[in-house]
């Protein structure tokens, strides 16, 4: 495929999609949105390929929200086309292979909701978050009320969304917003670092524990628990088990072979 508003970038099993519209801010247009979920169906069926990382262009943006100009245009239709933002970001957030949003700067309206569909978030302390939609009268309507609520608690998230406050890198952690929070100049590294550490994991079980959280969390617990029961019985049943278990007792390094 070829992308005009996106980057696909790898480095061994880390493939980066980039939002590469520097000069708009890496606002998300619905061309960027519709690549974005072309590049996730590519990177889906590239083996090679374990984690995927979002981030933005350049030094200053990570993404600074939906697209103005194209939010006036908008009608009341828009918002269940097929690849509209909040199905893009379901898509994400489900996705086989695990997600890290790498935020180097603004992540405003649809780019902090971007980040909060990821599975982790790793913050450079220059980073900005917020949900400033309600001053244009429309609301956080990709995620943002659901998702952040969930991950910061329900006040901590009406008290984002109602006053559009916007919050740093430091700020986004101690909330629990960012899992990590490094300098701009360690960003990468610490993204990679963490990268590596799901890698690392056997492939099988980081995709059935991912299952598992997201699908048990919109249940209740007792649901959750057979959730995660069935999960751990089809992981009882693979090869990867017997090999992370082998190599475990004969201290060597596992050769996971996802399946």
């Amino acid at each position: 495929m070829k992308f005009e508003n996106i980057e696909i970038t790898q480095n061994g099993k880390l493939a980066y999609i980039v939002i590469n519209r520097p000069e708009l801010r890496n606002a998300l247009n619905t061309e960027t949105l519709q690549e974005i979920a072309g590049a996730l169906d590519l990177l889906q069926r590239d083996d090679s390929v374990g984690c995927v990382v979002f981030t933005g262009k350049g030094a200053k943006s990570f993404a600074a929200g939906a697209d103005i100009a194209q939010l006036k245009e908008k009608t009341f239709l828009d918002v269940f086309n097929p690849n509209s933002m909040q199905e893009v970001y379901d898509k994400i957030e489900m996705y086989d292979k695990p997600t890290i949003a790498m935020v180097n700067g603004f992540a405003l309206g649809g780019g902090c909701e971007l980040a909060l569909s990821c599975d982790i978030r790793v913050a450079s302390s220059n980073a900005k978050f917020g949900l400033p939609e309600l001053n244009l009268s429309i609301i956080p309507g990709a995620g943002g009320t659901q998702r952040l609520a969930r991950v910061v608690g329900k006040g901590i998230a009406l008290d984002m969304i109602l006053t559009g406050k916007m919050l740093d890198g430091e700020q986004a952690h101690r909330i629990g917003l960012v899992s990590e929070v490094v300098p701009p100049d360690e960003l990468e590294e610490k993204t990679v670092e963490v990268a590596e550490k799901i890698l690392a994991k056997g492939p099988l079980a980081v995709k059935l524990a991912k299952l598992a959280v997201h699908s048990g969390f919109e249940t209740d617990q007792k649901t959750g628990l057979i959730i995660e029961k069935l999960a751990q019985a089809v992981l009882f049943a693979t090869e990867d088990k017997n090999e992370g278990t082998a190599a475990f007792t004969e201290k060597r390094k596992p050769e996971f072979m996802n399946r």
